[in-house]
């Protein structure tokens, strides 16, 4: 587990350890794992690492995939590709748009009309200049593409996962989140509220905010393991790497396309080989992934500032001020029927979330968390 590998936290911020994890060579799955009879969900799948991660799983076996994509006709291009190769497997596009928490919550009933569901793939890289808000949010899209709507669909999906476990199956239900290394880089200001630091357009930097968004992302997942059984819902994290054929620098400054394309020919790895840590992670890993970083088809240490006091505090109240955000879509109620340790603190501090009008809950939670 990630929880136990402090020691190893410090290498991995390295350029030592940068260079390490690009020169790692492919690890082959377990032999025999075929995924005969099972359903599989990847966001983000109508190109890049997502239609990859797909493919894969459909080259074990799968027998059902649902993609969720933005866009109807780049998905329904991708699916073409897939159904012409797998002919006995079924696909289905469905859309789900990251900048709308509607269309996330909608994506998430779709989810629940299904008769089963063994694994679930939230793919989503994103970075955007200039510094841009979502109208309907008013948050600044990079951090809530990678780290809000990513924490709304995953506190969704939980109990949806769980109650289409399939009784006997050998591996619960596995939620895999993709993240980053580049959050073993990022700088989070631990003094005040953790998600108001992503509404000042002059602390803005593109690169910067991406880390920042995936480190919030750890943060979760590391906190949301804690609360959830592995025996009902297995949730880890799977960092692809650095990657060709993605659109994944889509907003970057024409100026600097060049010099990112140079730095991709020299280190970045194929799609496909990108895509097979998302397999080792929804298949091949086991409960001591539950909560997890894995990269380089292996569990890696969480980034060093998790580790530290300042670190554990700032994820305590990520997570509250993440409730009093996503509040509006019930997930306090959610995470009732699905937590299973948390803390009195953490549940008094939730639940004063819950019953205070939205302009004073954040400062309600830090008086009932004794913050």
């Amino acid at each position: 587990m990630s929880t136990k590998l402090e020691s190893e936290a410090s290498l991995e911020s390295t350029v030592f350890g940068f260079l390490r994890r690009r020169l790692t060579g492919t690890k082959p799955l377990p032999a025999g794992i075929q995924l005969t009879d099972q359903v599989a969900i990847v966001t983000g799948s109508s190109v890049g690492l997502g239609l990859e991660a797909s493919r894969q799983l459909l080259q074990l076996g799968l027998s059902r995939l649902i993609m969720g994509v933005r866009s109807q006709v780049k998905g329904d291009a991708a699916a073409a590709q897939l159904r012409s190769a797998f002919p006995s497997a079924t696909i289905s596009v469905w859309t789900v748009d990251r900048e709308s928490y509607d269309s996330i919550r909608a994506f998430a009933d779709q989810c629940a009309t299904l008769l089963r569901i063994d694994i679930e793939i939230l793919n989503a890289g994103f970075m955007n200049t200039p510094y841009t808000t979502v109208a309907a949010t008013k948050h600044e899209i990079t951090m809530l593409v990678n780290y809000l709507s990513m924490a709304l669909l995953a506190i969704l999906l939980l109990p949806i996962l769980r109650a289409k476990r399939v009784a006997g199956a050998a591996r619960p239900p596995v939620l895999t989140l993709v993240g980053s290394d580049a959050a073993y880089g990022a700088d989070i200001e631990t003094a005040g509220p953790v998600l108001q630091q992503f509404d000042k357009p002059k602390a803005f930097s593109q690169f910067p905010w991406y880390s920042k968004s995936k480190l919030l992302l750890v943060l979760f997942v590391s906190k949301l393991a804690e609360l959830v059984s592995s025996d009902e819902v297995l949730v880890n994290m799977a960092n692809p790497g650095m990657a060709r054929g993605t659109a994944f620098f889509r907003g970057v400054p024409t100026v600097l396309l060049k010099l990112v394309a140079v730095v991709r020919f020299l280190l970045a790895r194929l799609a496909a080989v990108g895509a097979t840590t998302y397999i080792n992670a929804a298949v091949a890993q086991g409960k001591e992934s539950h909560g997890a970083f894995t990269t380089d088809w292996t569990i890696k240490p969480y980034p060093k500032f998790c580790y530290t006091l300042e670190g554990k505090e700032v994820r305590e109240k990520l997570w509250k001020e993440t409730l009093e955000e996503l509040n509006f879509a019930g997930i306090l109620k959610v995470t009732e029927t699905v937590i299973v340790t948390e803390s009195s603190e953490v549940a008094d501090a939730a639940r004063q979330i819950a019953t205070t009008p939205h302009a004073t809950c954040y400062s309600a939670a830090q008086e009932a968390a004794g913050l």
